[in-house]
């Protein structure tokens, strides 16, 4: 997505735990420019206190939805409805969904049906259908900053990263593969797309490295060429699968 794009950010609060706030409202704005920002529950409840004092240093509009009847989310219905709204606003570019939770997954479907981008944001225990509905998933435990940051060298700091097992590694070599020109070259830039609509929850930072290029070289199963670019200004990187 490009940075000037407008985006609506919908919290399901019942859902999300407060601490993540600031690393995710961060990590947003890498997508584009949140415009609308609401965050749905029932605000009479206690286990959503620690959310009251956050709302207004991140100006995010909460939004009331009692509980009508026990065993019913209403707070889920009152999100969708909205999505629907903004959908049909034209108001927004693309939507964050932060959940972790599936009933999401039929929402995120029809806004991509609609042509609009869907980020998803949630935990790790968010289960695979909402996942691979929407255009891009992050884990909000790789935005969290406990105990330090990884490096590029390795995972010094951030608990419980993913390991590259072969079934990661067979991932890269395809989407190589499948972005490469004839001698087998191809822009990381592209590669990490494909990588996305193959596995929209991939992320070099959920196996402890920043970005796509270290990850890349820590495999050892990799060509890495860096291009200079505008002068000598900026460098366009490419990769090839070993042979």
């Amino acid at each position: 997505m490009k940075k000037d794009n407008k985006l609506a950010v919908l919290v399901d609060g019942d859902n999300i735990p407060s601490k993540y706030i600031s690393e995710m409202m961060e990590e947003i704005t890498k997508y584009g420019t949140p415009t609308i920002k609401r965050i749905y529950g029932d605000w009479t409840k206690p286990h959503l206190a620690r959310w009251k004092s956050i709302l207004l240093e991140h100006a995010i509009n909460p939004v009331q939805q009692y509980s009508y009847t026990t065993g019913k989310n209403a707070t889920d219905s009152a999100m969708i409805i909205d999505a629907m709204d903004v959908l049909y606003s034209g108001q927004v570019d693309g939507f964050c969904l932060v959940s972790s939770d599936s009933d999401f997954t039929r929402l995120a479907m029809r806004l991509r049906e609609a042509g609009t981008t869907v980020i998803g944001i949630g935990e790790k225990k968010t289960p695979d259908p909402f996942i691979v509905a929407c255009d891009k998933f992050i884990y909000l435990e790789i935005l969290h900053k406990e105990n330090g940051s990884a490096t590029d060298k390795g995972t010094k700091g951030r608990p419980n990263v993913d390991k590259i097992t072969p079934k990661v590694i067979r991932l890269l070599k395809q989407s190589v593969n499948d972005s490469a020109d004839e001698d087998g070259w191809a822009f990381l830039g592209d590669v990490g797309s494909m990588i996305l609509k193959k596995q929209p929850n991939f992320d070099s930072r959920n196996f402890g490295f920043e970005k796509l290029t270290p990850l890349f070289k820590s495999t050892n199963q990799f060509e890495i060429e860096e291009k200079d670019q505008g002068g000598g200004r900026f460098k366009l990187i490419y990769v090839r699968n070993k042979r």
